[in-house]
């Protein structure tokens, strides 16, 4: 069975705030909130399947201390567009 579209965002979202280091938590929950509603079912498969990964290799990538594998590229960049620009 398929699962209805509105409930797979849902889990998605709490997915997306229930990580095992706080700062997925909010940079994820904040993405999340954001894109999910808009994103394609391909966008979602993408980014349930990166939800799978260890958070400290999500959050090496999202900090650009390492480059993310080529599955999940184009929505890490997406994922650290939406960040907020540290002040200077």
């Amino acid at each position: 069975m398929t699962e209805p579209r509105e409930h797979r965002i849902k889990r998605l979202q709490m997915r997306s705030m229930r990580r095992g280091i706080k700062e997925m938590d909010v940079i994820l929950e904040r993405f999340a909130r954001a894109n999910l509603d808009a994103m394609s079912e391909a966008d979602l498969e993408v980014y349930d399947a990166m939800l799978s990964e260890n958070d400290h290799d999500l959050y090496q990538w999202v900090s650009g201390q390492v480059s993310p594998p080529d599955p999940y590229g184009a929505l890490i960049g997406r994922i650290v567009a939406g960040l907020p620009k540290p002040a200077i």
